[in-house]
């Protein structure tokens, strides 16, 4: 079950979920609006030439900052990781998942490939996959509207929440924009 306006406020004062900092502007009837934080992560061509998955590719990527007066210029056909500015949480009843801005969508601004969804348990700043779809350049702003975030409800809570041991869960409680750890698993 997908939580209302309503029962989003609700679980944020019993605890469940986690939104901070929180802004009630920015809730919407089923869903919250989150923004783009200011680090920006992209591939810096100039460094490799091809991305191997079993390797640390850290080395491959540049990072950085997005201010007032530098935004970052997000080319066609290019790819770059964000992160939201609001730390999203939810225990081992909820997961949350993240879908784009349509206002967005339309202009070309894809906002994630595959990491649209939070696990039960986690509490982070949710990796955004920036990709430009578009013919024309699009101007990322740190603090805009980037996507919206959804909360539903488990039928009973998780056994093993993100995080528990055992699960090898690259990226609990991430706070900065990261690159893939994918080597891990190898």
């Amino acid at each position: 079950m997908i939580l209302s306006d309503i029962s989003i406020k609700k679980q944020l004062k019993e605890g469940e979920i986690k939104i901070e900092p929180f802004d009630p502007e920015r809730l919407q009837p089923c869903s919250y609006d989150v923004l783009l934080g200011n680090e920006i992560l992209y591939f810096d061509n100039t460094s490799g030439i091809i991305i191997d998955p079993q390797e640390d590719n850290t080395k491959l990527m540049r990072k950085v900052k997005v201010t007032e007066g530098k935004p970052f210029i997000l080319h066609p056909g290019q790819f770059a990781l964000g992160a939201t500015s609001e730390v999203i949480g939810v225990s081992e009843n909820y997961v949350c998942i993240l879908n784009g801005k349509s206002s967005l969508g339309r202009l070309g601004l894809v906002i994630h490939a595959t990491a649209g969804f939070i696990d039960a348990g986690n509490e982070l700043k949710i990796t955004l996959e920036l990709f430009n779809v578009a013919t024309l350049p699009i101007i990322l702003r740190a603090g805009m509207k980037i996507g919206q975030v959804v909360f539903e409800e488990l039928s009973e809570p998780s056994e093993r929440p993100y995080g528990s041991e055992g699960l090898n869960s690259k990226y609990y409680k991430s706070m900065e924009v990261e690159a893939s750890k994918m080597h891990l698993n190898y």
